[in-house]
């Protein structure tokens, strides 16, 4: 790691500034901790130790569905994808990995891509495809469907795409494939809702028989959009089914965003878990949708639910336990390095909350039937205050003590937007 974007030793001043307060505030919560018999540095152990990948497109400005506002110094390619994500693991030191999408992180030497992340203290996760949307010069459309699509030359094309991002992800280092379609309906009678399915499993068989060995394929569910009526992989019972049939090397990928209103996403983690299908997590937060805001932003007690579940499958591990973490948002009006600092600590922290649930009250709560103190476990660990553990974590392996000042006081965004060519207006999400 030679070619790390910040300095260190700016880093390191930083913290000087700030080690005092934060050793007085850690050892305060180590007190308190200890009389609910709570090692405080194992706690801080497996915080340091956790880690969640960035999105490549994370580091650019989303939109609404009308309006793209971009700012100065985003990134226009994976070389400058990579130097924002890069940004983000110095300063926070739990992102150590970046997700690529293609076509979008096309290049024409993947090993040296791979070597220019090294650089960076970067190595590379799921490699995810892109059937969802034309592409300059492509054969065929997408327009009635990907893998699912009744023309065989489209499910060729689409099938063809992501054995080609395998290959690429051998090239990177990565060992999983993300899949995820937004194949569908959006009128009554448009599909035969039994034959989409059918399809879906045929294209996706083919892909699965292209995996390595040692590698995933992530199957990606989504309740709506761009089909409203009816998408072909919309919940996670589809999700589970298409992997129980695929294989051992399928598996389910759950996004934050892409339930119903008010599901009970806990619930779906430990199901999974049950029949040994989790194989990943994609980190959001919603209001209303798929609304990809920042992780933590709107429900937190709902992201550390999740993480006790996570826990739970941790100390009770199945076969092949090994969930892909990822944050998966839009960034629309914030800086998208910003935004993943603030995130990335939102998760590490619902994390460390989880950890320390007293398992042992709870599990007795649970067995007696005694709800109010099955609650209070879940109650006296969330409402517990983990800053000092992340930043002593960060402090401790080269981050920042205050990630969103250290990086400010930086001037990372100023420099990249003399630097880096304006990106244009548009529309979409991403």
């Amino acid at each position: 790691m030679t070619g790390l974007p910040l300095s260190q030793e700016a880093i390191e001043s930083h913290n000087a500034e700030r080690l005092e307060a934060l050793r007085d505030e850690y050892d305060a919560l180590g007190r308190a901790l200890d009389r609910r018999a709570v090692r405080l540095d194992d706690i801080k152990a497996k915080v340091a130790a956790f880690s969640v990948a960035l999105p490549s497109w994370g580091s650019g400005r989303g939109g609404t569905r009308f309006a793209k506002f971009p700012i100065p110094g985003e990134p226009t390619n994976i070389h400058e994808k990579l130097a924002d994500c890069a940004v983000v693991n110095q300063l926070s030191r739990s992102t150590p990995r970046v997700s690529p999408h293609f076509p979008w992180d096309f290049v024409d030497d993947y090993a040296a891509l791979r070597e220019e992340a090294a650089d960076l203290g970067l190595g590379f996760d799921a490699v995810n495809s892109n059937t969802f949307q034309d592409q300059p010069g492509q054969a065929h459309s997408y327009r009635s469907g990907s893998l699912t699509a009744t023309d065989p030359a489209v499910r060729a094309q689409a099938v063809a795409h992501n054995i080609a991002c395998i290959e690429i992800g051998r090239k990177l280092g990565s060992r999983a494939l993300t899949v995820w379609v937004g194949d569908g309906g959006n009128f009554p009678g448009q599909q035969d809702l039994g034959a989409a399915l059918d399809r879906y499993l045929e294209s996706a068989a083919e892909i699965y028989a292209a995996l390595p060995e040692g590698w995933r394929m992530l199957l990606e569910h989504k309740m709506y959009e761009p089909a409203f009526y009816a998408t072909v992989i919309q919940d996670w019972g589809s999700s589970i089914l298409a992997a129980q049939q695929l294989g051992p090397k399928a598996q389910c990928l759950v996004d934050l965003g892409h339930h119903a209103p008010n599901v009970n996403i806990e619930q779906i983690v430990a199901r999974l878990h049950r029949f040994g299908k989790l194989g990943g997590f994609h980190f959001n937060d919603s209001k209303y949708g798929d609304d990809d805001l920042d992780s933590g932003s709107i429900n937190p007690h709902q992201l550390f639910l999740v993480f006790n579940e996570l826990v739970e499958a941790e100390l009770k591990p199945r076969d092949g336990f090994d969930p892909a973490y990822m944050i998966d948002q839009s960034h629309n009006v914030t800086d998208p390095i910003e935004s993943m600092l603030s995130s990335a600590e939102a998760i590490a922290g619902a994390y460390a909350k989880a950890l320390l649930v007293d398992r042992d009250a709870l599990h007795a709560a649970q067995q007696e039937n005694d709800v109010m103190m099955a609650f209070q476990a879940l109650r006296t660990a969330y409402r517990t205050d983990v800053t000092p553990i992340l930043a002593m974590a960060r402090a401790e392996t080269g981050g920042a003590v205050d990630v969103l000042g250290a990086y400010r006081d930086s001037g990372w965004r100023d420099r990249k937007a003399q630097e880096r060519k304006p990106v244009g207006l548009g529309a979409g999400i991403v």
